[in-house]
């Protein structure tokens, strides 16, 4: 078999448990702290976080994105949100770790709960923002206890053969596909700090690094990021703090005259003299450590803590990226119908491991000659695996395509011009009615969130309901947001823009989200359907406001044989009949004659379709 070129299948969690929160332990009861916080995040708070930082995945063998551990003398819990809340239960060592869902207790009310009177609560204040740090400390104090920051981080100590610090190559970023001169950004930058009544802004997110300066680089998985910080003032230049051993000559050609280059080391040097001239810097609030704002306020300076403004600038594609995103999803939507005609052929087979599928997509990738690399290690869930919403294929877990089940593949991939992501649901044999009724529910709600039209000012929370309606006339629902924002040769979770019961952010022409409602049925299968859509004006004829709309980018086909057509309106099945024509359309001159012609059944009307 093939293996994957950009995911490992090992499973870290038989190398963690009960020796490893023992020692931690031990390094507590040396320090005189009474328990410890190991949240999943590294200095910048990314989701994905190079070796060297996964911590939370060491001490615990949990390997989610988002979780937060709390380690006591004679109790420890792992808080996960309802993604993860099947996987944390079977990755860690639960006779010393006990799986706390987000959804019945947070980080801090389990503290309040359990920290003992008198206790001192250690964290690491590289870990964690100001307000995540301020619920914490009402935690400990509701608790009769105190939080204190420890100076090296306590897994850190414990941690003998801790990887080094990524050194990957930073590379400019073609103005072509970024569409502005990274002179300009800055420019725009400096507007909002002057809006702000701010005299400097830290960048502490590696995304918004990346963006700014118009830079790439490779220092954590999926995601092409090079780590670092900078420090935009109001009026001067920019300081771009760097590895030097990272940086490309055509990085440094790009740079030259557009910011001053420092070593990392610089950083506290830089902030403490902000701090002594008085300075008011803002600092993100949702990447800004707690370490960043201490160096400004002890120096005398004032944090201003609040969004990154290249957050909201970034999250809001130009003409050259959106253009890139459409090519980007031609190109991906070609290799994804490619996979789909192969897993046709060789499912029914049992030829299909759930491991040789996320290689075989990877692989037809691959073969564009354009991958950079994949945006997220691939859900790959047969039957039961899939109703773990972010379940991560290991050697340990891997299993068969079997007839009678369905197969969820949920992957992406990074191309210089754009980023995707994108589900899939297929039945493998004949679906069960209840399969069918479910997946045309899950179908009903995706396509009320692609056929969307609302007003401008309108969040994602207003319109995250859409997806659900169907679910819920049914007694169902899920657990995960409807959609996320999708970066452009960046991050494939992109905020501050998202379909979701939180996404407070008003939906902006240019931004890019997912549409990706689900059904999850615990121990038998799951379902989940996500295109990416990019929202754009819409015009209404008669209308008496602006109006706004979703293109969908993704393009390949949906299962049909799991769309129970009486259960659609006659415009949804339009809809499905419409997507899958302009699926056939754009893709058909870029396949092979075998899967052109599958595609080409694949896609037939729904009208065509007997039962």
């Amino acid at each position: 078999m093939t293996q994957a070129r950009f995911q490992t299948f090992d499973d870290p969690s038989h190398r963690a448990g009960a020796a490893r929160i023992a020692a931690l332990r031990a390094a507590m009861l040396q320090k005189g702290f009474s328990g410890f916080v190991v949240p999943r995040a590294d200095e910048h708070q990314s989701e994905y976080v190079p070796p060297y930082a996964e911590r939370l995945a060491w001490l615990t063998g949990f390997t989610g994105s988002a979780g937060t551990a709390v380690i006591l003398a004679d109790r420890a819990a792992l808080v996960v949100d309802g993604r993860y809340t099947l996987q944390a239960a079977e990755q860690v060592d639960t006779s010393v770790i006990t799986p706390v869902p987000l959804a019945e207790t947070s980080a801090e009310a389990w503290i309040e709960a359990n920290l003992p009177a008198g206790g001192i609560l250690a964290y690491d204040p590289w870990l964690h923002t100001p307000d995540g740090f301020a619920r914490l400390e009402r935690a400990a104090k509701e608790a009769g206890g105190r939080l204190e920051p420890t100076g090296l981080n306590l897994v850190d100590q414990i941690w003998i053969d801790r990887p080094p610090a990524p050194r990957a190559p930073v590379v400019p970023h073609p103005e072509a596909l970024a569409g502005e001169a990274a002179a300009r950004k800055l420019d725009r930058v400096r507007e909002a700090l002057a809006k702000a009544k701010a005299d400097a802004l830290v960048v502490s997110d590696p995304h918004n690094l990346a963006w700014v300066f118009n830079l790439r680089g490779g220092d954590v998985a999926h995601t092409p990021l090079p780590l670092g910080y900078a420090i935009i003032p109001r009026e001067g230049s920019a300081t771009l703090f760097l590895d030097a051993a990272k940086v490309t000559p055509e990085a440094a050609a790009a740079l030259d005259g557009l910011a001053e280059r420092m070593d990392p080391a610089g950083l506290p040097a830089s902030l403490a003299a902000l701090g002594r001239a008085g300075a008011r810097v803002r600092l993100d609030a949702a990447t800004g450590a707690v370490a960043l704002r201490r160096r400004i306020e002890e120096a005398g300076g004032t944090t201003d803590i609040g969004p990154d403004p290249i957050t909201g600038m970034k999250a809001v594609k130009n003409a050259a990226e959106i253009d890139g995103s459409r090519a980007a999803h031609r190109r991906d939507g070609a290799a994804v119908t490619r996979f789909l005609a192969w897993l046709a052929r060789e499912a029914p087979e049992g030829r299909v491991s759930e491991i040789a599928a996320v290689a075989r997509l990877e692989a037809f990738r691959a073969e564009t000659g354009e991958l950079r690399d994949v945006s997220f290690p691939t859900i790959s869930g047969s039957g039961p695996n899939g109703a773990i919403v972010h379940y991560r294929v290991t050697k340990a877990t891997d299993r068969t395509v079997r007839p009678g089940e369905l197969f969820l593949i949920d992957s992406g991939a990074q191309y210089v011009d754009g980023t995707t992501d994108i589900t899939r649901t297929v039945a493998v044999g004949a679906p069960t009615p209840e399969m069918r009724d479910r997946f045309t529910r899950v179908l009903k709600g995706h396509i009320a969130i692609a056929t969307a039209v609302f007003p401008r000012g309108t969040t994602g929370a207003q319109i995250d309901g859409f997806a659900r309606r169907p679910l819920w006339e049914a007694g169902l629902d899920f657990d995960h947001g409807t959609g996320h924002g999708v970066g452009a040769f960046l991050s494939v979770h992109e905020g501050p823009q998202r379909i979701a019961k939180t996404g407070t952010t008003a939906l902006q022409p240019g931004m890019i989200l997912s549409n990706e409602p689900g059904y999850y049925r615990a121990g038998a299968y799951g379902i989940r359907i996500e295109n990416l859509v990019l929202v754009e004006e819409r015009a209404i004829p008669g209308g008496e406001r602006p109006m706004l709309g979703f293109e969908t980018l993704t393009l390949a086909p949906i299962d049909r044989t799991l769309i129970a057509a009486e259960l659609l309106t006659p415009a949804e099945a339009a809809w499905v009949d419409a997507y899958h024509a302009r699926v056939r359309e754009a893709l058909s001159r870029l396949l092979d004659p075998e899967t052109r012609a599958w595609l080409e059944a694949a896609t037939q009307p729904l009208a065509s379709t007997s039962g």
